[in-house]
């Protein structure tokens, strides 16, 4: 019964991830918060460090999506488990739409000037929703895509990145100079496009010869769309759009997304749909990096994970390395205001900041599988030497000199992207793929908590004494060099948390790549 439930729609997941590829590249409206900051601290007169409290809201609800885990366990758990997620969207399109809306009304002064804790719940509430979706897409993809886990856990990652780049493109197009506009569109669009396309995301794994091909054919797209974004990034900050060229490139970025399914639709009609009898047993690692006699044909559980020590390793290698990485981007706008660089300037490198992350996304994950399978390095080595590259960056960014921040960000904001490729990636192999949902969230909470306390307490409260009693604004180099050289020295001491990871596991990773060497030549 089972087996004809997975012939019957195996030939589908193609068509899944495309529409994954959509909604993944629409609902990064977190990522654009440097767009409308400034609107929000001018309407709800808020001083810097108030609107850092806000933004760490933003940040925990898009890192917080242990319920959407556990609703994908739930939902996935059903006896009907290839079925439609259409729970999942819902409640991820209502969070998204009710979050945005009332940040809109307050901000166009439609409802009385909320208290801050308020605020914060409806920037709670409209980040959040992104991890239902983000969570559905990735889990999704790393199931029917078994044998390329990283490839396209970087796909959807980097998409979700890039999705701040195309945010502001059709910002630009139709709602330049009115952010507060923007919001609404906020408001509206996610949600109405994931719950059109919510049908076709559907769990379908199979493994065929032609996976790799149709994949790197996505990946493809995925890069020229970011090579084309970074060019229109580069012509916008020398040259003024006249209307009709906003128009133009924005209708060229359609394209670009229609491209997926163009993949999608061959993809389908090569492929011969057959069952598959057993999918290749994960393996699971105890706490003294031995390997069990015989895999395990169950996965670890959010509890079970928790107990062991490469949970927490991973989890400090986040802490340090996502929370100082989204500090950067959280902090951009008064970074660049105090380094005497204009809104168009800010606003381009917020827009090549989501391109770099896309890179490191997607990066990450194509070449953590090539290294994986061709060189047996494990995916933790590829973190610690992404960490070791994002505390150079951060000390690039707080030198302070003549367009530091253009160098900075790039890598800082490739290496905070490789993160959230890895993560999902290493999560799913060390504890299986059945709650692997639950327990990358989980693991994912570390970004809220390090950015806390590094754009708070450190970024927000070092600036606000820079500017001096009564200032709201701080202009000069001063401003940041302190905290970022913080910042360095704490995705430093992620380095090497990242490398006790590498060493705990690399016998693992080992087996990992000899067990799937097996299994592929004994299908």
């Amino acid at each position: 019964m089972e087996n004809s439930m997975i012939s019957s729609k195996s030939n589908s997941r193609w068509v899944a991830t495309a529409a994954s590829i959509w909604i993944q590249a629409i609902i990064g409206g977190s990522y654009t918060f440097s767009i409308y900051s400034p609107t929000l601290k001018t309407s709800q007169s808020y001083d810097q460090f108030t609107l850092d409290t806000v933004s760490v809201f933003k940040d925990i609800g898009a890192n917080a999506g242990v319920i959407s885990g556990l609703l994908y366990t739930v939902v996935s758990s059903e006896r009907n488990r290839y079925g439609v997620p259409w729970v999942v969207h819902v409640v991820g399109a209502v969070e998204g739409f009710l979050g945005y809306f009332f940040i809109w009304l307050a901000v166009v002064g439609l409802i009385p000037r909320p208290p801050v804790p308020l605020m914060c719940v409806f920037m709670f509430l409209a980040a959040h929703s992104q991890t239902y979706f983000n969570t559905w897409n990735v889990v999704t993809c790393v199931q029917n895509f078994p044998d390329y886990s990283g490839t396209v856990v970087g796909l959807m990652k980097g998409f979700l990145g890039l999705s701040g780049a195309i945010l502001i493109q059709v910002y630009k197009a139709f709602f330049k100079g009115n952010p507060s506009t923007y919001i609404l569109m906020l408001a509206l669009l996610p949600s109405i496009v994931s719950l059109s396309l919510m049908y076709l995301v559907t769990l379908c794994p199979d493994k065929t010869s032609e996976d790799k091909n149709h994949l790197n054919a996505m990946s493809i797209v995925s890069i020229l769309l970011a090579a084309y974004l970074m060019i229109i990034l580069i012509l916008e900050d020398i040259i003024v759009f006249p209307e009709w060229a906003r128009l133009l490139t924005f209708l060229t970025l359609l394209l670009f997304l229609s491209l997926p399914l163009k993949i999608a639709s061959e993809a389908k009609n090569k492929e011969k749909p057959h069952p598959i009898e057993k999918s290749e047993p994960l393996l699971l690692y105890d706490e003294y990096g031995d390997l069990d006699d015989e895999p395990s044909q169950e996965s670890m559980n959010l509890m079970e994970a928790a107990k062991s020590l490469n949970f927490w390793l991973l989890f400090v290698t986040m802490l340090c390395g996502m929370g100082s990485g989204l500090a950067t981007i959280n902090n951009m706008s008064q970074l660049g205001q105090s380094l005497g660089y204009n809104t168009s300037k800010v606003n381009t490198l917020v827009s090549l900041w989501s391109i770099w992350n896309f890179f490191g996304r997607f990066g990450a994950g194509y070449i953590s599988d090539f290294l994986l399978r061709q060189k047996g390095l494990s995916r933790p080595f590829v973190m610690a030497i992404a960490l070791a590259a994002m505390t150079v960056g951060h000390v690039i960014i707080g030198t302070g000199f003549v367009g530091n921040l253009y160098i900075g960000t790039i890598l800082v904001g490739i290496c905070y992207g490789a993160q959230w490729s890895l993560m999902p990636t290493i999560t799913s192999e060390i504890f299986g793929v059945l709650h692997m949902g639950t327990i990358y969230n989980a693991i994912a909470i570390a970004n809220p908590l390090g950015t806390y306390v590094l754009s708070v307490w450190v970024i927000g409260h070092i600036y606000d004494k820079e500017a001096g009693e009564g200032h709201n604004s701080c202009f000069g180099v001063h401003c940041f060099m302190l905290s970022f050289f913080i910042l360095a020295f704490v995705s430093f001491m992620g380095f090497l948390v990242a490398l006790i990871l590498f060493f705990r596991t690399r016998v693992f990773y080992r087996c990992v790549v000899l067990r799937r060497l097996c299994y592929s030549l004994k299908r």
